[in-house]
């Protein structure tokens, strides 16, 4: 019984030991899709701060290639009408704008 045990531990663990791996890709920070070191979002709170952080993704997003012209172009006037909205003092419907732009184009809540 221990030989079969002993048997079966070794292949099992067989498969874990590979050498022909290749190395992990390197990280590049001149390559503009990946986010710059020190970037930071904006601070805020309520929809002021809402907007200021997804409009900061949006353009860091934008200038990484991530996001074409056209839906870029989309997504910053549903940014501007949150912004609107939210200097206007409907907190509410700013958040709400936001939320609903951050879904429609597949950004975490």
């Amino acid at each position: 019984m221990r030989l079969v045990f002993a048997v079966l531990a070794t292949l099992s663990l067989a498969g874990c030991n590979t050498t022909n791996a290749p190395p992990p890709a390197a990280i590049v920070y001149g390559n503009p899709a990946i986010t710059p070191p020190g970037f930071k979002l904006p601070e805020g709170t309520g929809c002021a701060g809402e907007v200021a952080r997804y409009r900061a993704v949006m353009a860091n997003d934008k200038r990484g290639g991530q996001v074409n012209d056209a839906v870029f172009a989309t997504i910053s006037t549903e940014i501007n009408n949150a912004a609107s909205a939210c200097s206007a003092g409907r907190e509410a419907e700013a958040l709400s704008l936001v939320r609903a732009s951050k879904a429609r184009h597949g950004y975490p809540g």
